[in-house]
């Protein structure tokens, strides 16, 4: 196990960590992603990077190279397309409703995740609020293949790379995943955020 303070991992900028986690994405053939708190990276817009990465830079007092870390990021969804990768998410509802950015940063995101729902490469869920489960909403991970899990929280970014670990993440996904919900109660859950930032 490795663990990173994130003031150490952006001390020169955001842009050479995005680059790093591009190279790791290419190099996995089965990510499985869950969420609590924000849209997975790889399938963030431009604005919602921005302006997510601009509270981070903030709150951390790191140097600012979000103009550079943007394009770095975004060019993740690559990914999505080439169809040599495969993608598992599972996203709490209340990421949805989560302000990040403005109302027209939120909407626009909101509308690409409606975009990118047909892609084969793709399986999102999201666990609506009040699902009956049997794990508790957890801190952000990333499962690359069985090599490696990575844990995302306040502070620091942790690898885990013992086995029994990374079984029991491999193990509270699938758990995750039963609690979720999938196509078209995924769209009527996002289009239902979207109305509320649309009327807003």
């Amino acid at each position: 196990m490795t663990y990173t303070e994130w003031r150490e991992w952006m001390s020169d900028g955001l842009r050479q960590g995005q680059d790093e986690t591009f190279q790791e994405m290419k190099q996995t053939k089965v990510l499985r992603v869950y969420s609590s708190n924000v849209v997975p990276g790889f399938l963030q817009t431009p604005g919602y990077v921005a302006a997510l990465l601009e509270n981070i830079t903030e709150f951390f007092g790191t140097p600012n190279d979000v103009d550079q870390a943007v394009p770095a990021r975004t060019a993740r969804q690559g990914l999505l397309h080439d169809g040599e990768h495969r993608f598992r998410v599972v996203v709490e509802e209340q990421v949805l409703r989560h302000r990040i950015g403005d109302a027209a940063v939120m909407a626009e995101q909101l509308r690409y995740l409606l975009s990118v729902l047909p892609l084969p490469t793709l399986s999102f869920g999201i666990i609506p609020l009040g699902a009956v489960r049997a794990v508790w909403p957890l801190e952000a991970f990333y499962l690359y293949d069985d090599r490696h899990a990575s844990v995302e929280n306040l502070t620091a970014q942790i690898e885990v790379i013992n086995s029994t670990e990374i079984a029991d993440y491999g193990r509270a996904f699938e758990e995750l995943e039963k609690a979720a919900v999938y196509g078209d109660a995924v769209n009527a859950l996002i289009t239902a955020a979207l109305g509320v930032l649309e009327v807003a």
